[in-house]
């Protein structure tokens, strides 16, 4: 099937240098943050509080189901309520979560953070990437261009920062305290954003309204459905990588590398706004089809094979994302942007979570079911890069 995503009219807008450099000061304080904490949630979770891997999971689980399910209506909220105050609101909703996550104890306490941390990355996403579709058409593609740029540096510099807090007197504590005061410095640099005109009071019926409107683009929906694999084919390589049997060194290596290579390509993605033209998609969904036609055969062994699988989804993530807001933005209509982006993102998020569930299945059955699993990975990127085309 091959899906159209025609523009929509050209709208007005405002030049944006002032709301970038905001946005982008916004991204590096919350992304800070967020990877210095959850890089080592997990071993504070097992290591400190003793607790088994299944639970683990349920907890971690239980923030993604909140954030993907919250993802649908969250969009139609920014658009009614506006990204600068869904904005202060996600980061003050986060900062109070991470604050809990570092004296929660008990199962119970841990689920209710992590459902307030699931909140917070659901308002988050819609609330700045709104920010940046409100802009000219150049400072948004330049400013998108460092958004993702400055999440993958975070990605970098995130752990070692954690890791750095952990050691000191405090320990874990310390450390999401820091994330809660980098979150609550996002919250106030959200004030600092350009008040827009005065909207009208939300009613819950212009929610249900807004999120019918998407619904009805039935070209849109489409394009959003065929790109829903992008979350999975962005996200699985972290988790592949340590479950083919490489060590923790080499992986953190791959991971480095593979942000180094995606943040390297936003220059040349904003330069003349080619992330609005087709073909760049299009390269990015072939890329993460051959990633993991390279991990396929890998057992844990074959450093060089993983280091080309880190690149090559490194070139796909900074092709893919910047591609895909592009042409949201030029399809969807300016006062709804929020609500086309949370139509989008549940989508991925939900293929997200059905596909992790189904991979880690197939590899439970050894090497031929990981095999398996990757090549068939590959293949929905292959069916997205082809089913899917732009204006």
């Amino acid at each position: 099937m091959i899906v159209a995503a025609p523009p929509a009219p050209p709208v007005a807008r405002a030049p944006g240098r002032r709301v970038v450099v905001t946005v982008l000061a916004i991204q590096l304080a919350s992304c800070l943050g967020y990877f210095s904490v959850m890089a080592h949630v997990v071993a504070h979770l097992r290591n400190d509080l003793g607790l088994m891997a299944g639970t683990i999971g349920l907890v971690l689980g239980v923030r993604l189901g909140v954030q993907y399910v919250l993802l649908l209506p969250v969009g139609t909220v920014t658009d009614l309520i506006g990204a600068r105050l869904t904005g202060v609101i996600a980061c003050v909703v986060r900062a109070v979560g991470f604050g809990l996550l570092g004296v929660a104890e008990s199962l119970g306490a841990l689920l209710g953070v992590a459902v307030v941390l699931g909140i917070g990355g659901a308002l988050y996403n819609p609330a700045v990437q709104s920010l940046l579709a409100g802009v000219d058409p150049v400072s948004r593609s330049r400013g998108f261009g460092g958004f993702v740029a400055t999440q993958h540096a975070a990605t970098i510099t995130g752990p070692p920062l954690g890791l750095l807090l952990i050691s000191l007197g405090p320990g874990f504590v310390l450390l999401t305290g820091t994330s809660a005061g980098l979150w609550t410095i996002a919250a106030v640099l959200f004030l600092l954003v350009p008040r827009r005109e005065k909207r009208p009071p939300a009613r819950f019926r212009d929610l249900v309204t807004g999120v019918r409107a998407v619904f009805r683009d039935r070209t849109f929906v489409l394009f959003a459905l065929m790109t829903a694999p992008t979350t999975l084919l962005a996200n699985h390589i972290m988790t592949a990588v340590p479950q083919l049997g490489f060590g923790a060194g080499l992986a953190t290596l791959c991971f480095c590398l593979l942000a180094a290579v995606a943040a390297a390509a936003q220059p040349f993605v904003a330069m003349k706004r080619r992330g609005e033209r087709p073909w760049v998609l299009r390269l990015g969904l072939l890329c993460a089809a051959a990633t993991f036609f390279v991990l396929a055969p890998l057992d844990g062994t074959e450093t060089g094979p993983l280091m080309l699988a880190a690149v090559l989804n490194g070139v796909s993530n900074g092709l893919v994302q910047p591609s895909i807001f592009q042409r949201a933005v030029r399809h969807a209509p300016s006062e709804r942007f929020g609500s086309y982006y949370g139509v989008m993102a549940s989508f991925a998020g939900l293929f997200a979570c059905v596909g992790d569930l189904v991979i880690g299945r197939l590899f439970d059955f050894g090497s031929a079911g990981a095999a398996t699993a990757l090549v068939g990975v590959g293949v929905i990127a292959l069916v997205s890069a082809f089913g899917t085309r732009g204006p």
